[in-house]
């Protein structure tokens, strides 16, 4: 009964850790480029009991001979979903979605003293005033860089400005000159290596060494001849690629299973009394 009640308290708490995962998806199924998480489980160790030491009596059995008890199971596994979301036309010069699958905007953050590189795919920018230029950053106020990982800069006499497929900015100033500025965008090989910051941003790692991988293993610059590999649309957001109905079954799911485990805990409970009880 003691194997019984620890068996449903450890898989209890890890139920809890997939029922925040999927909260989490449900609660960002409206973020600009929000990514899924995807919860994977597996039984932890189990202990096998031999209960019939005389093989003989045992012949003709198909299944393994003893009886394994397990101690529950665990979450073994997270996983980001880096499907592409839906593209939403708004009609603002300012936004612009991603159309390929890992490729990534580079942001600067401002981390307490620490400056610090991140990764996003939410493509709602903005303009912000630094001195006599105007700064591009993103929604949560962090510097959007270019492709040599400056901050973009323009000038306040801007008339119009426009992101083009291949990465570019295009700004045309009031005096109808012209400045294309390219656009700091990686592409991932290694997603399961990101570290989610926030709703959608990414930073690398800190032990990279632990883990056996090197920051050019996990994502490239696209820069130079690798420019062709960029694919933007301008005047549109990428939409988080969370599919409500799947996640509302999923949280339907984990809390029956939740409770099965809080009834098995229960069970256990009653049993120690009853056997308590025996005089």
């Amino acid at each position: 009964m003691n194997r019984m009640m620890i068996t449903a308290s450890n898989t209890m708490g890890q139920l809890q850790k997939k029922l925040d995962t999927v909260s989490n998806n449900i609660a960002n199924s409206e973020t600009t480029g929000y990514k899924q998480k995807q919860a994977y489980f597996s039984d932890l160790l189990t202990q096998e009991f031999n209960n019939q030491e005389r093989v003989e009596k045992e012949k003709g059995r198909l299944t393994p001979n003893g009886i394994r008890v397990g101690v529950g199971a665990s979450m073994s596994q997270s996983k980001l979903n880096t499907e592409v979301g839906a593209i939403q036309k708004t009609g603002r010069d300012l936004d612009v979605a991603l159309n390929k699958e890992n490729l990534y905007f580079t942001v600067s953050v401002q981390n307490g003293a620490n400056v610090e590189t991140r990764y996003t795919r939410d493509g709602a920018f903005y303009l912000s005033p630094v001195g006599d230029q105007l700064q591009l950053v993103t929604s949560e106020g962090h510097a959007v860089l270019d492709e040599n990982n400056e901050k973009i800069l323009i000038g306040e006499d801007m008339k119009r400005i426009s992101f083009k497929s291949d990465g570019h900015i295009r700004v045309v100033y009031q005096n109808n000159s012209e400045e294309t500025i390219d656009l700091a965008i990686i592409s991932v090989e290694k997603p399961q290596f990101l570290e989610k910051v926030s709703d959608n941003t990414f930073t690398l790692p800190n032990n990279m060494a632990q883990l056996g991988v090197t920051e050019n293993e996990i994502y490239t610059p696209l820069t130079g001849a690798l420019r062709n590999q960029v694919s933007l649309t301008g005047g549109a957001l990428e939409q988080s690629n969370v599919d409500l109905s799947v996640e509302m079954t999923e949280l339907i799911q984990v809390q029956r299973q939740y409770q099965f485990q809080s009834r098995a805990v229960s069970m256990a409970d009653q049993m120690m009394g009853l056997v308590n009880g025996i005089r």
